[in-house]
């Protein structure tokens, strides 16, 4: 194929170890392939504030989207260029549909200035010390890039199609952990962020080489012109995917990357 003007890549399970690492190997291949001229791309369900420790293995520069598609970042800056967000009002009416459907939901909200949780929310150590803990109509006081819900005593793929049901064409609901579901405005995914930073980019969509694991990274995957499922990654991606990579302790994205580039 001819050299990608684009590579993009998920986070964690893709281009991370499993330990949350960035290896020595992928590192240089990243600064090569930023080095010709091309771009690198992080497209993440993670918010901002998991991000600054790896903003450095893309030279600091360009784009990037997090929070699943919702804010569109310019890295060199770190100021939002575009945000997609869950109105509070319409927000909190799906919130309690959910609630209904599956008692013993909690929730969290995820703003452009931070986290804040009902107490029933267990996951403290995601949320900086500080973060707002009160039930969700107090708490949830700004737009939101996610609504995060949580339960602690459902099978999770009971509560996963408990949600979609909830939900339905209102928002967007993906999931990358057990026993978590994110939730996203009407339209907001990996994908329509890619194509919203290309076109920032002029960059086509026969360009972009993505690479991903799990089922929210499928809408980018079916955007890109060429797109690769790292071998470890959920049985519904390695189905979409154009090509499979190694897995992402193998360095699969580096290792495919270097190979396009012929380094």
């Amino acid at each position: 194929m001819i050299r990608p003007r684009l590579v993009a890549t998920d986070l964690d399970g893709t281009l991370l170890r499993s330990d949350g690492t960035v290896s020595a190997y992928t590192a240089g291949v990243l600064r090569q392939v930023l080095d010709s001229g091309a771009e690198v791309a992080f497209v993440t369900a993670r918010p901002r504030r998991w991000m600054d420790h790896l903003w450095a293995y893309v030279g600091s520069r360009g784009l990037a989207v997090v929070s699943n598609g919702a804010l569109l970042l310019d890295v060199s800056t770190g100021e939002a260029l575009e945000v997609r967000a869950l109105d509070i009002g319409p927000g909190l009416t799906l919130a309690e549909t959910i609630r209904a459907a599956l008692p013993g939901v909690a929730f969290a909200v995820e703003m452009l200035d931070g986290i804040a949780r009902e107490a029933d929310y267990l996951e403290p150590g995601h949320a900086p010390a500080g973060s707002p803990i009160a039930p969700l109509h107090e708490v949830w006081t700004a737009p939101a890039l996610k609504l995060l819900a949580r339960h602690e005593h459902l099978d999770p793929e009971v509560f996963r199609a408990g949600v979609l049901a909830a939900v339905g064409d209102e928002a967007v609901a993906t999931w990358t952990v057990d026993g978590l579901v994110e939730i996203s405005a009407a339209g907001v995914t990996k994908g329509d962020g890619l194509a919203r930073l290309c076109s920032r980019l002029t960059i086509d969509a026969e360009d972009v080489v993505v690479f991903g694991d799990m089922p929210n990274d499928l809408p980018m995957l079916t955007w890109a012109g060429t797109s690769y499922a790292v071998a470890n990654a959920h049985p519904s991606v390695l189905r979409a995917a154009d090509h499979v990579a190694p897995a992402n302790d193998d360095d699969g994205v580096a290792t495919v990357v270097a190979r396009l580039w012929g380094l």
